[in-house]
């Protein structure tokens, strides 16, 4: 019997990848009134990549003792004075080198919401199951999201991978939600968009997947193959609802 739901956050229940857009686009604009000479929104993008880790083998040799030394914050100043560097601008203030790591901050947050229905799907999923999301990413980025959807008002819990030992795909923290939902590993689904992260994790935990599909193709080489498939979150509720009704004990 299916008792817990299991959720990531980004792309799964949020739309990540929208509000990050939007804050793009605008770091792009701000950079170009700050500095003329400037490609604004080549700038931006990069910082996007950098800020998830889409690292070269220096750029890790360079970032991770400033994240590990100095924090998260201290990494995305470095990083943002790094890319202007690259466009052959030097020099660049504490202030000005803030003002755009805290504008991209401010206008993602800003744009930052749940997918159409979910919130609803959510209130009304909390009658019949525990909720958790384990969502991956540091403190920094995801106290600030989960605060902007106010996400402990439709979860029961929520656990983020940068305060945890581990994040996912290892299975202590999955055990984690398996403890605070009290429930074993067969009577929950996680539900999530990286195969990597969300799926292999969930499997490792014997937790059945749901995965999340977007555009994302199934790469066969890797040789995850989810439980279930859905295209888009949209199509979460009437999942579950199915699921639900699949499982339930008959009278």
């Amino acid at each position: 019997m299916l008792k817990a739901l299991f959720f990531d956050m980004d792309e799964t229940l949020c739309d990540t990848q929208g509000a990050n857009e939007q804050a793009q686009h605008l770091m792009g604009e701000a950079a170009k009134q700050t500095f003329a000479n400037i490609d604004g929104q080549r700038f931006a993008k990069e910082y996007v990549t950098g800020i998830y880790r889409e690292w070269s083998d220096e750029q890790r040799a360079r970032y991770m003792p400033i994240i590990e030394t100095k924090g998260e914050g201290a990494f995305r100043l470095q990083l943002i004075r790094d890319l202007l560097a690259d466009q052959h601008i030097d020099d660049v203030s504490d202030d000005v080198a803030m003002m755009l790591q805290e504008k991209f901050d401010a206008d993602r947050i800003a744009a930052f919401s749940f997918y159409p229905g979910i919130a609803d799907f959510l209130i009304q999923a909390r009658k019949l199951f525990t909720l958790v999301v384990i969502t991956n990413g540091p403190e920094f980025s995801q106290i600030p999201k989960v605060e902007a959807v106010n996400m402990a008002d439709y979860v029961d819990h929520i656990i983020i991978g940068g305060q945890e030992p581990e994040q996912k795909p290892a299975a202590s923290i999955f055990e984690k939600a398996l403890t605070l939902a009290n429930c074993q590993a067969h009577e929950v689904v996680h539900v999530g968009d990286s195969l990597a992260a969300d799926i292999v994790g969930a499997h490792n935990s014997g937790i059945t997947s749901v995965w999340i599909q977007h555009q994302q193709p199934l790469d066969a080489e890797l040789g995850i193959n989810p439980h279930h498939t859905v295209m888009h979150p949209s199509e979460i509720p009437a999942f579950i609802r199915n699921l639900h009704e699949s499982s339930a004990p008959s009278l």
